[in-house]
């Protein structure tokens, strides 16, 4: 019997509600995501950013089904997700392409799993090589591609699936930061276009303004949510709206709260070092 998921108020699609994610540790009982709520609305692009170590990729393994938390709740559309849901798709830091199958048969790769006929599934997956502008790369294989070629590859995976919710955890952290630009760029134009319901985990301010309607700031551990910012600046975005003043504002105010918890985390290591050099009375 799971208790009924809380009716979002205003038709939020996905609700965090009153999350708490402890672990058990050597040290004692550690708190990584403490009584965090936050709402999601249908074809949203929010972002969470966070110092290391506040917890975030913990929150979004949570949310994709990937890890259990200890109170609250997690629904999609009204409904309490316990474990993966084919409702939310994910974008992982690596791409994850298989090497040994081609572009088409990497994105087509879950609609195999779900018994589509090729036929279609090769058509769906075109579709979607397309989307992420990845025409001519077909039948190519993973190794042909540049890095950041193969994160459109993963993206396009995902999208096939045509999920609900798109979770990305720092799809852009192992690209250089020109590609990173463009490729944001690209997530964007296809987010409009799907209008897909987007959470990105980060910690590059420049991105989760480029990208975001709401940017959630979250605190140095127990990671709990600081503030919640709306980005108040004109759609369609490119990385062109990177240079302007309004933009830098915006990374100003984000900057000052994480510079806030980045350095509550480093005396907080700072403390942990000295107590164990101290003989370990911790």
């Amino acid at each position: 019997m799971t208790a009924p998921a809380p009716q979002p108020a205003n038709n939020d699609i996905l609700v965090v509600d009153d999350v708490v994610v402890r672990f058990d540790t050597p040290d004692g009982t550690v708190t990584a995501v403490d009584h965090v709520s936050f709402g999601v609305r249908p074809g949203e692009f929010l972002s969470v950013i966070g110092p290391s170590g506040c917890g975030k990729s913990t929150l979004f393994n949570v949310i994709g089904g990937l890890l259990g938390h200890t109170e609250g709740v997690v629904s999609v559309a009204g409904v309490t997700i316990n474990g993966p849901h084919q409702s939310i798709g994910m974008v992982f830091q690596e791409e994850s392409t298989f090497p040994w199958r081609s572009v088409t048969d990497n994105v087509a790769f879950p609609l195999e799993l779900v018994g589509m006929p090729k036929a279609q599934r090769i058509e769906r997956a075109r579709h979607f090589i397309s989307l992420v502008g990845l025409d001519g790369f077909e039948n190519r294989y993973p190794n042909e591609l540049s890095g950041g070629m193969r994160q459109r590859v993963s993206l396009a995976r995902t999208l096939a699936s045509e999920p609900k919710i798109l979770l990305m955890d720092e799809p852009f952290a192992a690209l250089d930061e020109q590609t990173r630009l463009l490729l944001g760029d690209k997530v964007l134009q296809i987010q409009q276009q799907l209008e897909q319901t987007t959470l990105l985990i980060t910690h590059n301010i420049t991105e989760a303004v480029q990208m975001s309607d709401r940017i959630l700031v979250m605190t140095y551990r127990p990671g709990k949510v600081k503030r919640i910012v709306d980005i108040d600046l004109p759609r369609p975005r490119t990385s062109e709206i990177v240079g302007s003043e309004a933009f830098g504002r915006y990374v100003a105010q984000i900057w000052a709260d994480l510079r806030e918890e980045a350095s509550r985390g480093m005396r907080d290591e700072e403390d942990h070092m000295m107590h164990h050099h101290a003989g370990g009375a911790s």
